[in-house]
C-alpha cells in the first residue's frame, strides 16, 4: 500500500486541526454556560441562611467552577496550539520587542522575587515574524521560567548574533530538568506542573519553527535552564539596523 505524500499528510493534518478547533469551540460554549450558572447558583446560596447543607452546596459549586476554569484553560491552550502558525509577517526589531515585553512582564517577575537581566546586543539583525505570535511564545517561556523558581531567582534575557541569524537566550536559575524531562517537554500534553495542559511549549516550538527558526533546551537539575531560539534575518534587516544605530 503506497504511503501518503508529504503534501497529503499536511492536508490531512490541516483538516484535523480545523475539525479539532471547531470541536473545542463547541465544547467551550456550553462550558462557559455551566460556569456562569454555577456562579449565579452560588450567589443564590449566599443569600440564604447558612446551614451545613448550604455550606456543602457551596463547596460543590466551587469544585465544579474550578473544574470549568481548568477545562476552559485547557481548551484555550489547545486552540492556541492548533492555530500555531505564522500569520502577518513583518520585519521586527527583536530587541525593541523584548524590551516592551519585559516591561509588561516586570510586575509578575517582581511579585515572584525574580530578577530579570537584559543583555541585548544592539547589532543583531531584524527578523521577519508574526509579532503577536512570537511575543506570546516568548512570554509563555518566561512564565515557565518564573514557575521553575518558586523561591525567586534570576532570568537573563540575551540577544546575540550567529552568522546572519538572531539568537535569543532565556537563562534561568530555576530547578532545572533531567535528560528524560528535556526529551519530552515539547511533546503535546506532557507537563511537569499539576494541572498544566502540556500545550504551551509545543505551541511555542511550532510557532518558532513556522518562522524558519529553531528552539533548543539545555538544563541541569538544581542549576537552571537555558532556552535558545534562533531565527533567520528579515530581508529588510540591514536597513532597519542602520536606522536603529
Amino acid at each position: 500500500m503506497p504511503q501518503p505524500s508529504e503534501d497529503q499528510l499536511k492536508a490531512q493534518y490541516a483538516e484535523i486541526a480545523v475539525l479539532a478547533g471547531q470541536l473545542a469551540h463547541e465544547i467551550k460554549n456550553p462550558l462557559s454556560t455551566i460556569s456562569l450558572n454555577m456562579e449565579l447558583l452560588r450567589e443564590d446560596l449566599a443569600n440564604t441562611p447558612e446551614t451545613p447543607q448550604t455550606r456543602r452546596g457551596q463547596e460543590r459549586i466551587d469544585r465544579v467552577r474550578r473544574e470549568c476554569q481548568r477545562l476552559e484553560g485547557l481548551l484555550n491552550d489547545f486552540l492556541s496550539f492548533a492555530r500555531a502558525q505564522a500569520g502577518r509577517m513583518e520585519a521586527v526589531d527583536m530587541n525593541q520587542m523584548i524590551e516592551e515585553l519585559l516591561q509588561f512582564f516586570h510586575p509578575q517577575a517582581e511579585a515572584a522575587q525574580v530578577e530579570v537581566v537584559q543583555l541585548l546586543d544592539p547589532f543583531v539583525p531584524a527578523v521577519a515574524i508574526d509579532r503577536e505570535q512570537m511575543r506570546a511564545s516568548v512570554l509563555n517561556l518566561l512564565i515557565n521560567s518564573v514557575q521553575a523558581m518558586p523561591d525567586g531567582g534570576r532570568i537573563s534575557v540575551r540577544t546575540r548574533r550567529i552568522g546572519e541569524n538572531l539568537v535569543l537566550d532565556l537563562i534561568d536559575t530555576g530547578a532545572g530538568m533531567d535528560a528524560q524531562t528535556i526529551s519530552q517537554i515539547f511533546d503535546p500534553f506532557f507537563s511537569t506542573k499539576r494541572g498544566g495542559s502540556g500545550l504551551g511549549l509545543p505551541a511555542a516550538k511550532k510557532i518558532i519553527e513556522t518562522h524558519g527558526g529553531t528552539i533548543r533546551v539545555q538544563s541541569e537539575v538544581g542549576r537552571g535552564t537555558q532556552i535558545t531560539i534562533e531565527l533567520p534575518p528579515a530581508l529588510e534587516g540591514p536597513k532597519l539596523l542602520e536606522q536603529r544605530r
